[in-house]
């Protein structure tokens, strides 16, 4: 049996990807590509956009249209969020919440016994403990991601992720140790630890993500360990110091801002602002040297006026972000913010848009830039006959040219140009 997997959305939705492509492999299924012929298609779904709830539909369709004795199944957060409309999705022969991906095998099981349509959405519930869940590969990579908490309890108005993901729960650090030892004798050299709301691991613990974090370090295969997307405000001084003495730990930190402006800050529901955001930025460039800081910036968000956009815009630029994801808002049912109504017509949200993504490539050139004749230090993932790719600490794109395989090394190399085109630093040996 074959099966194929099409994902959408954050880097938890990946990991989780790589743990249902190796349920399903141990028990002697043949993963193959999306775009192969296969006898079952497990889309995993992203809700964060509208946009992403529309990519869900079109390729659970194109999926069934293109392979119609093909068994299609729908998981992730779109059903999860929007039962009703995952129901309506009749292309899926079989539709389950993310929180039953543990149990895709038995599903597929049972559908092949009945041969009827099963829907089984799950909902999460307040007390829920973390999905047993561990991975030991990851897509033949040599950087694994590794979630390790789930669940959000900050409800921004414009976020229907706490519907679609729960309560904040975590990862054993026992379980996240025999995981990372797994992964370390499989070849993995880097561990990005990820969650819906990373920074809040541990919470109501007796641990957090410093321990997390130490508790990869301590492997004597894995090399580096990074974080994934981060809140501003559970970024403590504790934190910061606790991280900073971990030597294999990456200074590069994707802090979500969502705006620059506090009037919309506090129509979004953020806990901070602008304010304090910048004064986290600042105590992590004093602390860690060459540390990056990356964010997601939304625009059109509901009220929000020119004035208050050019405030935003102001704030990226004084901040001096090294890369900003800007997406425009988008309304979500069941939000508070859809109470009021998108009030931002798509014309102004695809032109502030444009002017945020310029102001943001022109900071990124600008960053870039500065790095020509320094040296670096890279660990090697990829290759493209002899042009071999990778990352430094604080995820730079690099590329050289070598003869000797470099992939799975760290090593310094001498940064002699940046292509813009495609973000990448050139080297040499």
């Amino acid at each position: 049996m074959k099966a194929a997997f099409y994902t959408l959305g954050c880097k938890v939705n990946q990991y989780e990807t790589e743990y249902m492509a190796e349920l399903l492999s141990k028990s002697g299924f043949e993963i193959v590509e999306a775009d192969n012929e296969a006898d079952y298609y497990i889309i995993n779904s992203c809700t964060v956009t509208a946009t992403a709830d529309q990519k869900t539909r079109q390729n659970v369709r194109k999926f069934k249209r293109k392979h119609p004795n093909s068994t299609v199944i729908l998981t992730g957060c779109m059903p999860q969020a929007f039962p009703d409309k995952a129901k309506e999705l009749y292309e899926a022969d079989i539709v389950i919440s993310n929180k039953s991906n543990g149990e895709i095998l038995e599903y597929i099981n049972s559908y092949n016994i009945e041969k009827k349509r099963i829907i089984n959405i799950e909902e999460h519930k307040s007390g829920d403990e973390f999905s047993k869940c561990e991975i030991e590969h990851f897509s033949e990579r040599i950087r694994a991601f590794v979630k390790i908490e789930d669940g959000c309890d900050r409800f921004c108005s414009y976020c229907i992720i706490p519907k679609a993901r729960g309560r904040v729960r975590s990862k054993d650090p026992k379980d996240l140790k025999k995981e990372i030892t797994l992964l370390g004798e499989n070849g993995i050299r880097e561990i990005v630890l990820v969650g819906i709301n990373l920074s809040a691991y541990g919470k109501g613990s007796d641990y957090n993500i410093v321990d997390a974090v130490k508790i990869c370090a301590k492997d004597d295969n894995i090399l580096r360990v990074r974080l994934g997307s981060l809140e501003p405000d559970h970024i403590t001084d504790d934190i910061i110091n606790g991280l900073a003495k971990v030597k294999k730990f990456c200074p590069q930190f994707h802090i979500s801002l969502q705006s620059g402006c506090n009037k919309t800050l506090k129509n979004m529901n953020r806990h901070y602002t602008a304010e304090e955001y910048k004064e986290l930025c600042d105590k992590l460039k004093a602390t860690f040297d060459d540390c990056t800081i990356t964010t997601d910036v939304m625009v059109g968000f509901n009220d929000e006026t020119d004035a208050d956009f050019e405030d935003s815009c102001k704030f990226v630029k004084d901040i001096g972000f090294q890369k900003v994801h800007t997406f425009p808002y988008s309304e979500r049912q069941g939000t508070n913010a859809s109470k009021k109504g998108d009030n931002v017509p798509k014309k102004v949200k695809e032109q502030r848009a444009e002017a945020m993504i310029q102001l943001a490539d022109n900071l990124r050139n600008e960053y870039m830039s500065t790095l020509i004749g320094k040296t670096v230090c890279v660990l090697f993932e990829s290759a493209d006959g002899n042009i071999y790719r990778g990352y430094t600490m604080n995820y730079i794109p690099v590329s050289v040219i070598a003869d000797e395989n470099l992939i799975g090394k760290e090593l310094d190399v001498e940064v002699i140009d940046y292509d813009r085109d495609k973000d990448l630093l050139i080297s040499s040996l």
